[in-house]
């Protein structure tokens, strides 16, 4: 089968760590005839994300912060079945866990400042505005004989 397809990057040159990736595999709901009923296709994918020291502080104090719904004990799982090899759906939850984590440590969105709209364009909408106005009273039949 070979090896999977490089390590998962989350950001940057940080990725995720081979050795502190915990997998499991069950027996899978789904497509895949009788070879399914002896097969482990379903994977669980468990990293902890509270002991890693792959992540950089800061990243990982995020992380704990807006994942902190979805672990366990500090550790963050992931499961994916929707392949029917066992080799897709481990590179489907990895790619999901690199991608959940890239999300959890991102940096927080620069706050929006206001800015104050030009006159010229708020006549310019009223004049207009005023005008459409106009044409559309004298489509009223009112004073048609």
């Amino acid at each position: 089968m070979g090896r999977m397809s490089g390590p998962h990057v989350i950001r940057g040159s940080v990725s995720l760590p081979e050795a502190e990736l915990m997998w499991r595999f069950s027996r899978s709901s789904g497509p895949g005839g009788q070879h399914v009923n002896t097969s482990d296709s379903q994977v669980e994918l468990r990293f902890d994300l509270a002991a890693t020291n792959a992540l950089p502080e800061v990243w990982k104090q995020r992380a704990l912060e807006r994942l902190a719904g979805r672990l366990v004990g500090g550790v963050v799982t992931v499961r994916a079945s929707e392949h029917r090899s066992q080799w897709r759906n481990r590179e489907a939850a990895a790619v999901r866990l690199a991608a959940l984590l890239a999300e959890a440590s991102a940096p927080p969105p620069k706050p929006r400042r206001a800015t104050k709209i030009p006159r010229g364009i708020n006549e310019r909408r009223l004049r207009e505005k005023k005008q459409r106005a106009d044409t559309k009273r004298g489509r009223s039949g009112r004073d048609w004989h």
